[in-house]
């Protein structure tokens, strides 16, 4: 159970990230020594990093299953 709140937790801090980062750019438009968006583009890739990480080792270790009914056919 640990492992969805983890994913959900990254997840939310993706799109917070991405968020930042737009607010950054519309903010320093006329700033050109401004490196916000960057460092929060940069957070946004690292942690998507680590949500498909934590997606690779739920699915290899049989922590998440996918549900798809197409999948399930073959059980």
């Amino acid at each position: 159970m640990w492992l969805k709140a983890l994913i959900v937790v990254l997840f939310l801090a993706v799109l917070a990230s991405l968020s930042s980062a737009l607010v950054f750019l519309l903010k320093d438009m006329g700033a050109s020594e401004s490196r916000r968006t960057l460092y929060a583009l940069g957070i946004r890739v690292t942690l998507a990093g680590l949500l498909i990480g934590c997606l690779v080792y739920g699915f290899y270790s049989g922590m998440l299953m996918s549900t798809a009914p197409w999948e399930l056919r073959g059980r």
